[in-house]
């Protein structure tokens, strides 16, 4: 499973080498990437399944819910059955047939995106593309702001790729600074930017310590600013 992280694509030719070595399928956490591109290539066509967040901070919204792409036609009738209680039809596709049948086939639960909720993101898809222009535009204001800061150091962005901007990240090295993290959010905080920690650790409030698998195993599992 690839994740997007903060919308910028991953490298999916090393991902898809990795998956036909070892016959797996290829999941992309595409909800930060709204708009991004690999290779010319549109995120939501570059796995198996590609999955997408309409939560409120995200690029569009729908109020909650997500939007999932795939190929495939058995996985998005699975997917489709699964959202409706394991019900095999809908109200719609049974009253296009003009009967009545459906059964229950498998545990599903209600997930069904509401019509109101539906026709408010398909409004916000064709705006989408300005909305992704104006972020680029932004992020590049920030690299050119922040380039002769040393101790600043913005998320690389690889050529191959267009970048979707749900996050603008940087990296802070404290050794050059006279301040430490939490300084720094709370200055940034009150000139009233909208900074936060993109993430803290998972396994640290989930997992029990036992299944750490030993202190120091997770070298690179911190957040940063």
């Amino acid at each position: 499973m690839a994740v997007d992280y903060a919308g910028q694509p991953c490298d999916y030719d090393a991902i898809y080498a990795i998956a036909r070595k070892h016959g797996l399928a290829v999941l992309d956490d595409a909800c930060h990437a709204f708009g991004g591109h690999y290779k010319n290539r549109p995120v939501g066509t570059l796995a198996d399944v590609n999955t997408f967040s309409l939560h409120p901070v995200k690029h569009m919204t729908t109020g909650e819910g997500g939007v999932i792409t795939t190929e495939s036609a058995a996985m998005a009738q699975a997917m489709r059955v699964f959202r409706n209680h394991g019900i095999t039809t809908d109200h719609r596709q049974r009253s296009e047939q003009g009967g009545f049948f459906y059964e229950m086939v498998s545990l599903g639960y209600n997930y069904r995106l509401t019509d109101f909720q539906a026709a408010l993101g398909l409004s916000q898809l064709k705006k989408l593309p300005e909305w992704i222009a104006k972020r680029q535009a932004i992020a590049h204001m920030y690299d050119a702001a922040l380039a002769g800061i040393p101790a600043v150091a913005p998320l690389a962005v690889r050529p191959e790729v267009g970048h979707g901007y749900h996050l603008y990240m940087v990296q802070c090295d404290l050794a050059q600074l006279t301040a430490d993290r939490a300084e720094i959010f709370q200055a940034l905080r009150a000139e009233g930017l909208g900074v936060n920690v993109h993430y803290i650790p998972v396994h640290a409030p989930v997992l029990p310590p036992k299944l750490w698998h030993g202190r120091g195993r997770l070298p690179c599992g911190r957040s940063g600013l």
